[in-house]
């Protein structure tokens, strides 16, 4: 456990986001009290005020920081350099396969976790996801359409409505995963995925 007094002012807030999101990855967002997260943090309850109004609004900003690092990171893998945008594409597939298989098939992805639950509880958070989601399938169509165009791949349909469609899969997967507690859903997952986007290069 960290203290606040090692922490200087400007990293409270992203120590306290940091380990809210490390803690309701696992047990969502409901189950996860203020006390829970401040005491893993070492940070007094009134440091959390200073930097956020209420739960909802320490979650929406849980969210954002976490889109912004997912994205970060998705930006990263479809600019590889020396593969073509089929590759990368595949190699994002096989990112998303391995962060959601560990811990007993629970994995780290915040949008799977705290998707269905927190969009009935509150509309800012929803929002949020929904902005964060738009972003990782307009990432995805861009590289299907750059992926057409250098002819390492094929699809059917436009770009942006086989995009959503293949994360609408992928995210589907992770929640069979979790139930099933075995990665068979991603075996199905990528098999159509190889169907849907056809390499050619």
């Amino acid at each position: 456990m960290t203290t606040s007094s090692q922490l200087h002012s400007n990293e409270i807030r992203d120590h306290i986001l940091a380990t809210g999101q490390r803690i309701m990855a696992g047990k969502g967002f409901s189950a996860v009290g203020l006390n829970e997260i401040l005491t893993d943090a070492g940070v007094p309850k009134g440091s959390f005020y200073h930097y956020f109004n209420s739960k909802e609004a320490f979650g929406v900003d849980m969210l954002a920081r976490y889109f912004d690092d997912y994205l970060a990171e998705l930006d990263a893998t479809l600019s590889q350099p020396g593969l073509t945008m089929a590759q990368r594409l595949m190699n994002y597939w096989q990112l998303w396969r391995q962060s959601q298989s560990f811990s007993d098939c629970q994995g780290k992805c915040l949008a799977v976790k705290l998707g269905a639950e927190v969009a009935d509880l509150s509309d800012s958070m929803r929002g949020t996801l929904q902005t964060g989601t738009a972003g990782i399938i307009a990432r995805l169509a861009d590289a299907l359409e750059a992926g057409v165009e250098e002819g390492s791949l094929v699809i059917d349909d436009q770009p942006s409505r086989v995009a959503e469609s293949l994360y609408q899969l992928w995210v589907g997967a992770s929640v069979m995963v979790k139930i099933v507690r075995n990665t068979s859903p991603f075996d199905s997952a990528m098999s159509m995925t190889q169907k849907i986007i056809r390499i050619t290069a």
